[in-house]
Formats: structure tokens, C-alpha cells, sequence
């Protein structure tokens, strides 16, 4: 029997696919998720991002390899601050883990087995020449040799790829002008990438489910703010981490929609990050994703859904969509990743006193303080109209308004107009608050 859930869930992704169309992302993955047991079902997911019309570059690492290598050879592993000391010797190992991690990566997107996700697959993986690098040169005294960062990035050349359907895999290693090889570090490749492509997500597949709290909570979202006051406290952030937030600030600021951390060590974790709203990592971005502002026509359907519920339980009176459709410029909404998460109306009553009505907060997102920061807004914009009173009638959330400075009143004490308007079979408690 068919998962009577899949239907549902099925059309609950409608919405991202029709957004993720066409659009540009850039997937850095490590060594050591590509060597994990999960690497196979990560091939599957990009296959799934690909078949989505989603242009994609992956940008892969090597560091586990590169250690490997160089102890089967018997050379030191040295490091200064976040890049290694790439001697010639080292820059030999190098070249040969970054290159057998691109073919198992080739491999692993090649595949077309049938009964499996990529079953009649035909992507197409392209590398090339995408980066110009250059050398770090000395830092702190310490001479890098062989390590670089990018110079520049053929983001033309990239986008070719795309409108040809191929998928570009980036490894971290790039030449100068003068053919020299440097190596370069993954993170700051799959940074670089977005940035020239102006991409609209950058996503870092790390050692963790994304960034985490002292007590190992996920912190769900970012903002660039946020992120740099977490590097300065988060000793205990794992070394991906570390090594991604810097460059997921950095990339938000030069223009990179957003950049999401999630972990390898969960099957189909980007899957779930991509396609559900609340996701499984961290997000980073720019500004808070939560917006406040005055509702438009086209938020009918958003408002209709928070209300809609709250209405058949009887703690909102019942609203003709024809109403809401006359009055939403008296609503305000707040967003939520650009989905509406709560709403709340100011109906002037007259000259000096108003309501604030339908206020009400989508169930998944009650904890989040979103109610206070809606009843706020409207207090704001009461007073904003020379508003000195506030009047709600409540039937469920009584306690909830006398927390927040509103005091009990008689249906008496309404304005004439709401007066005459009150349902007595509710039986409406009154609240005001003088603003």
C-alpha cells in the first residue's frame, strides 16, 4: 500500500521546484563525505537537483585523501592557520588525491543502474579550466610555496556548461598565468564560485548538521551578523565549520542569495535542507529572513491559510474571503523565508480608538515570538494614526493580552461602532490598552 503521506509531501515541494528552476547553485563537498558511506546517495541527490533544471557546479575537496597520501609517502602534514604548507612534494600528493576524488566523483554521477535514482540519467559532467589561481605567497614569515587562493573565475565559461545542461565539477586546485599548479582550499574555491556566478545558493555539505550551539543545538539560521558574533565565541565549533562561515559571510555580502550548512553524515540531509521549510541545517543570509510589512492583494491565499484554521476552531470569528479581499490593506504579515507565518489587522473605530483584530501565527511557528512582534506592529502603527486606545476581544487568549499590558473592560466601554457590532453568543472578553 502506497504511503498515504507521499500525495501530501509530493505536493508540498510543487512550490520549490517551480522557484529552484533555472537557478544556479554551488555544492562544496569534502573528501571525506565523498569516501563516506553516503557518497552513492549524495550522487543520487545532485541527480535529483540536476533533473530539476537546477544549474549546478560542485566543488570538491580532498583533504583526507591528500593525508593519506602523505603518509603512504612519509611526508609531514603541515599547515599554517587554515591552508597547507604545499611544498613541491606535497603539491605531488595534491595532484593525485585531487584527482582520484574527481573520478570517483565522475563515477559516482555517471551512474545508471536500473532501479536506482539515476536510472536513465544522461547528466554530463565537464571540468575545465574555470579558475585562474595565484600563490599565497609568505604569511607571518611562513613561505606557502604551492598553496593559493583564486584569482579569477570564468564565470562565462561556467554558465556555457550550463545552457548545455552539464553539470561543472570543480576541484580545488588551479593554475596561474604562468602554468604553475597551486593548491587551493575547497571552501574558499566553492566561495569564489558563487560570487562570479551571482549564485543563489551556496551550500556546504560539513562534519556537522550545520552550525551548532555549546550544547550541540542547531542553530537554524543566520545572519551574517550573527555568524561573525559566532566565530568570535564559538570555540567549540567543529573545524568544517570554522573553515565555512567565514567564507558563507563573505558570500552573502558580495551578493549570494544564501548559503546553507548541513551535515554529510545524514542520508538525503540537502534534500531535506532544500525542499522543506523549516530544513535540517543552517541557513545563512544576509538580512533576517523574517520581513514585517502591510499586506498586498496577492497575500489573500497566505492570510486565508494562517486565519482559516483559527476560524474553524472558534478562536477567530469567521471572516468572508470577500472581506478579507475589501479590508487587507488593513493587515499586517509577517514573513518567514518569504512565506506569510502571521497576520494581524488595525480597523480604526474612530478619531482615538482602534482595534487590533485577526491577529493570529501559523501553528509550526507559535514558539518563535512572532505574536508579540505582530502585536507590536500594530500598536506602532496605531499610534502612528494618533490611535490613544487599543481594544482586542478574545475568546481564547484572555492571559495571553494581560501579559502584554492590556487590561479587562466591559463590552460597555466600546466604542459606539463596536458596540453595536459585539456578538453577544461569543461572548467576547474586552481588553484596551492605552497607547
Amino acid at each position: 500500500m502506497p504511503d498515504p503521506n507521499f500525495v501530501a509531501w509530493f505536493r508540498s515541494v510543487a512550490p520549490y521546484i517551480n522557484s529552484f528552476r533555472g537557478k544556479t547553485f554551488v555544492i562544496a563537498v569534502g573528501g571525506k563525505a565523498i569516501s563516506g558511506p553516503l557518497a552513492k546517495t549524495f550522487a543520487y541527490d545532485i541527480n535529483l537537483l540536476a533533473s530539476l533544471g537546477i544549474r549546478l557546479v560542485v566543488v570538491h575537496g580532498a583533504r583526507p585523501q591528500i593525508e593519506e597520501e602523505l603518509r603512504d609517502r612519509g611526508l609531514p602534514s603541515v599547515f599554517h592557520g587554515n591552508y597547507r604548507v604545499t611544498d613541491a612534494d606535497t603539491l605531488d600528493c595534491v595532484l593525485h588525491a585531487v584527482g582520484s576524488v574527481y573520478l570517483e566523483i565522475e563515477a559516482l554521477l555517471s551512474q545508471g543502474l536500473p532501479n536506482t535514482p539515476m536510472a536513465g540519467s544522461t547528466i554530463r559532467v565537464v571540468a575545465g579550466n574555470f579558475l585562474t589561481a595565484r600563490p599565497l605567497g609568505v604569511i607571518d614569515g611562513v613561505d606557502m610555496q604551492y598553496a593559493g587562493i583564486v584569482r579569477k573565475v570564468d564565470a562565462e565559461g561556467m554558465r556555457a556548461q550550463h545552457s548545455l545542461g552539464n553539470i561543472v565539477l570543480q576541484s580545488c586546485e588551479g593554475a596561474s598565468p604562468s602554468g604553475e599548479i597551486f593548491n587551493l582550499a575547497m571552501e574558499e574555491v566553492a566561495e569564489a564560485v558563487a560570487v562570479a556566478l551571482r549564485a543563489d545558493k551556496l551550500i556546504y555539505i560539513g562534519d556537522t548538521a550545520g552550525a551548532l550551539e555549546a550544547d550541540g543545538s542547531l542553530i537554524e539560521e543566520l545572519t551574517t551578523e550573527g555568524a561573525d558574533k559566532l566565530l568570535k565565541r564559538g570555540d567549540w565549533l567543529s573545524p568544517d565549520m570554522r573553515r565555512f562561515l567565514p567564507c558563507s559571510i563573505r558570500a552573502c555580502r558580495a551578493g549570494v542569495g544564501r548559503v546553507h550548512l548541513v551535515g554529510y553524515n545524514d542520508d538525503g540531509s540537502m534534500i531535506l535542507e532544500l525542499f522543506t521549510h523549516d530544513g535540517v541545517g543552517t541557513i545563512v543570509t544576509r538580512d533576517s529572513l523574517d520581513r514585517l510589512r502591510d499586506a498586498r492583494p496577492d497575500d489573500i491565499a497566505g492570510l486565508l491559510g494562517i486565519i482559516e484554521p483559527l476560524e474553524q476552531d472558534g478562536t477567530l470569528v469567521p471572516r468572508p474571503r470577500e472581506r478579507i479581499e475589501q479590508e487587507v490593506g488593513q493587515f499586517t504579515v509577517l514573513e518567514h523565508d518569504n512565506v506569510i507565518v502571521g497576520c494581524a489587522a488595525l480597523y480604526l473605530l474612530d478619531n482615538e480608538n482602534a482595534e487590533l483584530a485577526c491577529l493570529a501565527v501559523d501553528a509550526d511557528h507559535r514558539e518563535w515570538g512572532y505574536g508579540e512582534r505582530l502585536m507590536q506592529a500594530i500598536e506602532a502603527r496605531a499610534r502612528a494614526q494618533s490611535v490613544r486606545r487599543l481594544y482586542v476581544l478574545t475568546t481564547r487568549t484572555a492571559h495571553w493580552f494581560i501579559e502584554r499590558g492590556y487590561k479587562p473592560a466591559k463590552v460597555e466601554d466600546l466604542p459606539d461602532r463596536k458596540r453595536e457590532m459585539y456578538n453577544y453568543h461569543r461572548n467576547s472578553k474586552v481588553f484596551v490598552k492605552n497607547l
